[in-house]
């Protein structure tokens, strides 16, 4: 009995033990970080204080030798690409747009979203490992943000920003965050892709800060407490090349699924890339031949800028400079806090829950760059032009986001021109409100012909849509497309039952539904007759 006794309160001691080493263990292997195989907080190369970016770079690079270079061969660092269809030469540095329309003059200021440090003018070091901006990317506290005017640097002292605002910023703790660097998250590559065009929202509409705790509703992959994609679950990179180009989009993938252990050159950042070309079940037959003419985005995606974030729709550089009675610079809002006058950029249209324009499109697109002649009295220009077929056999239909403006250009070269807009000297049309001197120093620095003379001349810009993707239930209903006033209204080269009429398909139609109901009907009456005449 004594021993039974002894037997059981060692149990008793050796399972609470367990329980204790059972916790412990567990403790630890919660406090071990899934997201990361490093914690860089306990390298010796990181534990100092950093006076600027490029020293921290240079701390990085000690371990990761070749991630520089890496970044050296992708459009992030050198803002140029030569379209291999067009051979135009494009990239941030040489397009025109009608937001903040160039960067050109405008480097400092631009160049906060650069990865890298010092781009302020045409003299940087595109060769510097030095240069490259880790953290901007690699960032996991929040707290690492670059300002514009300082060429892609964060502000290392208190600095007043702008000057004479009364605004102070805090210098960033280079050494916390670089104890802290991780992987790329919605946050960093939201830093820039959700503020681009001078705001949150602005430019694209499919892309705001809503998408960085996004809801099912928002967006089925995103959603924070769904399935949770980074940017970078879809847009998978390599070498620090990161797939998915405006330049050059995927507009109908042929690739398929990409599979596990398969090669493959497709763009892993389209639906078919996970989906495939045939992404509904055999109960949903129909809606997959829709997918032979119409890209997932268009039923999908139904409207966007739908996260509480207004999206710019219109921009009208022509009425800036407008000032007050006092002859100061003018700022308006309407009843949500948007502005809808600056008298630094004119007025805008903003939009929220905007139902996209619908095109064909194949994925090749031409910019109009600084080189081209526009013509003001044929109308509006294109920014860019999406090419697109209904019988090329590589088009879908696609729903954009058009963006219209008004902007500065030559009408005696008839170019559009580049503007020299942001800065504090007495040339910036930000500073001084004087078009021909922001115009004269902005061309310049393209190195472009400017005469003296200027105008404004309307433009259109579009952006294909792809992101905020609606759950199924939310998608588009087919009434929406198949009647004579649907969202495909102006798409041309499809037959759409429900939108379109012609007379003697129409008859044909309804004379063969009409003697296939009277078959039924004889063939019925047929049957109760037989079975009658036979029961007798």
């Amino acid at each position: 009995m004594n021993n039974r006794r002894g037997c059981r309160f060692g149990a008793t001691i050796i399972g609470i033990w367990l329980t204790v080493l059972g916790l412990l263990f567990s403790g630890a292997a919660l406090a071990v970080s899934k997201t990361t195989t490093a914690d860089h907080s306990k390298f010796k190369e990181l534990q100092k204080t950093f006076a600027s970016g490029p020293e921290v770079t240079k701390a990085c690079l000690a371990c990761h030798t070749e991630a520089a270079k890496q970044v050296h061969r992708t459009k992030h660092w050198t803002w140029e690409f030569l379209n291999p269809d067009s051979s135009q030469r494009l990239g941030k540095k040489n397009v025109i747009n009608n937001f903040c329309i160039s960067v050109a003059s405008n480097y400092a200021f631009c160049t906060a979203c650069h990865v890298g440090y010092g781009w302020k003018d045409d003299n940087f070091d595109f060769k510097s490992e030095a240069n490259v901006d880790c953290l901007v990317c690699h960032d996991t506290t929040g707290k690492y943000r670059k300002l514009p005017g300082l060429a892609g640097h964060p502000a290392y002292k208190e600095m007043e920003l702008p000057p004479g605002s009364g605004k102070i910023v805090k210098p960033v703790d280079l050494t916390q965050v670089a104890q802290k660097i991780g992987k790329t998250s919605r946050d960093t590559c939201g830093g820039c892709h959700f503020f681009s065009g001078g705001g949150d929202g602005v430019k694209h509409g499919d892309l705001d800060s809503s998408l960085t705790v996004p809801d099912h509703e928002l967006d089925v992959h995103m959603d924070a407490a769904g399935l949770d994609f980074t940017c970078g679950t879809c847009h998978l990179t390599s070498a620090h090349d990161i797939p998915g180009s405006r330049y050059v989009p995927t507009a109908k993938d042929t690739e398929g699924r990409h599979l596990r252990g398969k090669v493959s050159k497709g763009n892993p950042a389209t639906c078919v890339a996970c989906h495939s070309d045939r992404p509904h079940s055999l109960k949903e037959a129909r809606l997959n031949d829709h997918a032979r003419k119409v890209a997932c985005q268009t039923c999908h995606i139904p409207t966007i800028a739908r996260g509480g974030v207004a999206t710019k729709m219109i921009w009208d550089w022509s009425t800036s400079g407008k000032m007050d009675e006092k002859g100061k610079p003018i700022v308006k809002k309407d009843e949500k806090g948007h502005v809808i006058y600056d008298s630094k950029k004119g007025d805008f249209v903003l939009g929220e829950n905007v139902e996209p324009e619908y095109q064909w499109f194949n994925g090749k697109v031409r910019f109009t760059l600084i080189t081209d002649k526009v013509d003001k009295s044929a109308g509006v220009t294109p920014i860019n032009r999406f090419d697109g077929s209904p019988d090329d056999g590589k088009s879908l239909i696609w729903p954009v986001k058009v963006f219209r403006g008004k902007q500065p250009f030559d009408p005696v070269n008839n170019t559009l021109v580049k503007p020299h807009t942001a800065g504090q000297d007495t040339t910036a049309y930000w500073t001084n409100f004087g078009w021909d001197k922001a115009i004269t120093v902005g061309m310049a620095s393209a190195k472009a012909p400017y005469s003296g003379k200027y105008d404004f001349i309307e433009t259109e810009m579009r952006w294909p849509i792809t992101h905020m993707v609606a759950p199924k239930d939310k998608a588009l209903a087919c009434i929406e497309c198949h009647r004579a006033d649907g969202r495909l209204k102006n798409i041309a080269g499809i037959y759409m039952p429900g939108r379109d009429s012609h007379g003697w398909l129409d008859l044909l139609g309804g004379g063969a539904a009409f003697f296939a109901l009277l078959g039924v009907i004889g063939h019925g009456s047929l049957r109760i007759f037989s079975n009658r005449k036979g029961g007798k």
